[in-house]
């Protein structure tokens, strides 16, 4: 169902994709939008539980595309080093494919606890709990993750052979 990467010798490892996963902050989610356009927007985000979740106003582009048709894509780019000299910028990116679906119940709770945690970690549990508490303005956002590749500069390949 999904193609294979062309330049498989830059493929990650699952180890190495879950990683960048989970050590970035922020991806673009790219869905189906009006009029046959896709609808690509940038997103902060958590990896957890082996899905991707994101926080979304109950109105608006994103969260329409998503009601009519749960199939998305999302990227991450890791690292994008520019080396001039060789006219190349040295990478690591992640593409997840997946269906989108909104959160309630027990997952709700576990699953905005890690996007909290992830993105206030020093604050006091406190006040990481209060905040839990009083966002019921938005949606909780899953992808079920179908497919996911990362994928790096080859420089990077042959520079873990040496």
């Amino acid at each position: 169902m999904f193609r294979k990467m062309r330049r498989s010798k830059q493929r990650m490892s699952q180890e190495d994709t879950i990683a960048v996963m989970n050590r970035s902050t922020n991806g673009v989610l790219a869905c189906f939008g009006d009029d046959g356009y896709p609808y690509a927007v940038p997103l902060s985000y958590v990896y957890f539980n082996d899905k991707v979740y994101f926080h979304s106003a109950k109105e608006g582009h994103k969260i329409d595309a998503i009601f009519e048709n749960p199939k998305v894509s999302f990227a991450v780019i890791d690292e994008d080093t520019i080396v001039s000299a060789e006219y190349t910028s040295y990478f690591r990116s992640v593409i997840v494919f997946g269906q989108a679906r909104m959160v309630e119940g027990d997952e709700w709770q576990s699953a905005f606890k890690a996007l909290v945690e992830k993105y206030s970690g020093e604050q006091s549990e406190t006040d990481k709990q209060k905040a839990i508490a009083e966002c019921t303005r938005t949606y909780l956002i899953a992808i079920d993750v179908e497919h996911i590749t990362g994928k790096e500069a080859i420089e990077y390949v042959r520079a873990k052979v040496q």
